[in-house]
Formats: C-alpha cells, sequence, structure tokens
C-alpha cells in the first residue's frame, strides 16, 4: 500500500500522465512512438507505487531527467514549460521518499 510520501508522487504522475496523453503531442524525440505507450508505462510506475514498490524510482528518474523522454515530448508538444513545474515537483516527491 502506498504511504502517504508515495501518494503524493502518484499524483505528480498522475498530472504527467494528463500531460503525455495527448493526441497532439509530438514523440519524435522520445522513447516512446505514440500517447497510448507514454500513458501506459508512466501507469505501470504508478501502479508499482500504489502496491509499495520503489523499484522503479530509478527509472522514473530517467524519464524525469533534462533531455529524457517526458522533457523531449513536452519541448516538441509545446509544453515544456508545463513540464519543467512537473519535474520541479517530481524532484521535490523523490526527495522525500529518500528522507
Amino acid at each position: 500500500m502506498a504511504n502517504a510520501d508515495s501518494k503524493s508522487l502518484i499524483a505528480v504522475l498522475q498530472e504527467t500522465k494528463q500531460l503525455l496523453g495527448s493526441s497532439d503531442n509530438d514523440f519524435v524525440w522520445s522513447s516512446w512512438d505514440n500517447a497510448e505507450q507514454a500513458v501506459a508505462e508512466i501507469q505501470q510506475h504508478i501502479e508499482k507505487l500504489e502496491s509499495g514498490d520503489h523499484s522503479g524510482l530509478a527509472d522514473l528518474k530517467l524519464l524525469f531527467a533534462p533531455t529524457g523522454s517526458i522533457q523531449e515530448a513536452g519541448e516538441s508538444s509545446g509544453w515544456g514549460k508545463k513540464f519543467l513545474a512537473v519535474a520541479d515537483k517530481f524532484d521535490r516527491e523523490i526527495g522525500r521518499l529518500k528522507s
């Protein structure tokens, strides 16, 4: 079961899923071919966290890293500034999990 810190991270991932889910997004520079793949990968991370499994945190850090797939999709799709705001939240929540 997800603890309070995981729930906050899950909320960030839900927000990320919304950004990635638009059919208008351009995924050419990301690791995904389309919105469905992007959303499915984020959903898998959410499900792991909901079950108390933190084994995917390193993979999430890569997705949120500068020039990672989420930023690349955001920049190509016109929501690069929104990504930066979400990435700040992500960094904060990851830091709380480690504390």
